[in-house]
């Protein structure tokens, strides 16, 4: 059940992009809004807003914040309506793109990521054009010090897809779509807390990519997730260590 994660350099290299952007807040504030307008302003019986609660409390955010957040969600404050996007192409090398975003202008939002596509090599395509290439699943994290037996045992009993170890002992837990929640829950009450969770398109082929290639990709990755409307960026790029290395 357990195995090595291919995608562990990408998914690390997203965090410190992440960390160096100031755009933790504004995607978590839009994240608020739109799960409280969906479910309900109560985490108690709304899991998305609980998730994202979570985040939001995790990056620091104040509860001030939060609420006005979810005020907006369920109709309680003026605004605009945002609504969720996703957007599908091809990057250099051939690399499958996903993009989510969450908008409320989605011509603007069309516009800058075709830009971006267009910019770097690659082509915007139509929905499902890549789509086919990606399963959404839930993934739960847990720091390298986790009991990683007792953690194993306890996914599958709550009925985990996968269990995955990564190279710096970290572990990743993999679960259905819709089993995402009852998994992080059962692992919560088992007692094991974990670093981060949340639903992903994890690819289901690779593309494995040479410095040069790698080199466009990133940089076709980096521009859209500085765009602000853009909550997400996933692809099936496979860079190898030693190119990771060469990257910094």
């Amino acid at each position: 059940m357990a195995g090595h994660s291919k995608w562990a350099n990408i998914k690390h290299r997203k965090e410190r992009q992440d960390a160096k952007k100031g755009k933790i807040f504004t995607k978590w504030i839009r994240e608020l809004t739109v799960a409280a307008r969906q479910g309900g302003g109560d985490p108690g019986s709304n899991p998305r807003l609980r998730l994202a609660l979570d985040k939001a409390l995790g990056a620091n955010m104040t509860r001030d914040t939060i609420d006005r957040a979810v005020a907006r969600g369920v109709g309680a404050s003026d605004g605009d309506d945002v609504e969720e996007l996703g957007y599908e192409g091809y990057g250099p090398g051939g690399v499958a793109i996903m993009v989510e975003t969450m908008t409320d202008n989605r011509n603007r939002t069309a516009a800058a990521v075709r830009h971006a596509f267009t910019k770097c090599g690659g082509n915007l395509g139509t929905d499902g054009s890549v789509a086919y290439l990606f399963d959404r699943k839930g993934q739960i994290s847990f720091a390298a010090d986790v009991d990683e037996d007792s953690l194993i045992e306890a996914a599958m009993e709550a009925d985990a897809d996968d269990v995955v170890t990564n190279d710096d002992g970290s572990i990743d837990v993999f679960t259905s779509f819709s089993g995402f929640y009852a998994v992080r829950n059962a692992l919560e009450a088992a007692g094991f807390k974990a670093s981060d969770a949340e639903i992903v398109m994890l690819p289901t082929t690779s593309a494995v990519l040479d410095l040069e290639t790698a080199e466009k990709v990133l940089k076709l990755i980096d521009m859209l997730e500085d765009l602000d409307d853009v909550q997400n960026v996933y692809s099936n790029a496979e860079i190898p260590d030693d190119v990771m290395e060469q990257l910094g």
